[in-house]
């Protein structure tokens, strides 16, 4: 179980005013820093017309199945202020996943300026503030890594493939188009053996990408 960590249990946003200012603060789980990047940016798309959207996250720089068994994680640390004075905002955001001890994780506060200057201390406060509640709404929970998989398969296979996937049970969407394309997010430990079961159900038809 060493290669278990901390992260949070899902989606979850806190809402809360200081001096007129009101701070919402969201997070997330991510798996590497294109997952992290991509929630910021659906972020700042639906909060495009806030003061700042802040965000920060803690990622690994690598799949998990690319490092060397029993190596520690290499993660990638990110906070970025986004027009707050220096050291304000994405370092607070940072340090709170950092003393919490989460990661795979990313958040963004959200900031609609309520006309009131806080200072330097007075931000540093509410961005980590934001960002606690926001942790503690969506709670902490110990994960294994996972590394995301895509299965394609032609429509003869798909039902047989769908039923394999949903056996084991995990995380999955499903695209009908040309091909069926089905994307997993599969435990580490567990993806040769869900290899082997696709390929054994369907002869070998089965494309699996990372």
């Amino acid at each position: 179980m060493s290669d278990t960590y901390r992260t949070v249990a899902g989606r979850a946003t806190a809402t809360f005013e200081v001096r007129g200012s009101e701070f919402l603060g969201h997070v997330a789980p991510a798996d590497d820093v294109e997952e992290a990047e991509a929630f910021i940016e659906a972020v700042r798309a639906e909060y495009a017309d806030a003061t700042h959207n802040v965000p920060a996250y803690r990622v690994p720089t690598a799949e998990p199945s690319e490092r060397t068994p029993g190596t520690s994680v290499m993660l990638r640390e990110y906070g970025d202020d986004d027009g707050e004075p220096s050291g304000s905002a994405g370092k607070p955001a940072l340090n709170v996943l950092q003393k919490r001890d989460v990661r795979n994780v990313v958040s963004v506060v959200t900031r609609y300026y309520g006309g009131t200057n806080l200072g330097v201390g007075g931000l540093a406060r509410a961005y980590s503030r934001a960002v606690k509640d926001a942790v503690d709404e969506a709670g902490v929970v110990e994960e294994r890594p996972h590394r995301r998989l895509v299965v394609a398969t032609d429509y003869d296979d798909s039902g047989t493939v769908r039923g394999v996937i949903e056996s084991t049970g995990v995380d999955f969407d499903a695209d009908y188009d040309e091909r069926v394309r089905f994307e997993l997010r599969v435990p580490v430990a567990d993806i040769e053996a869900l290899r082997e079961r696709l390929n054994d159900a369907t002869s070998g038809r089965v494309e699996i990408d990372r």
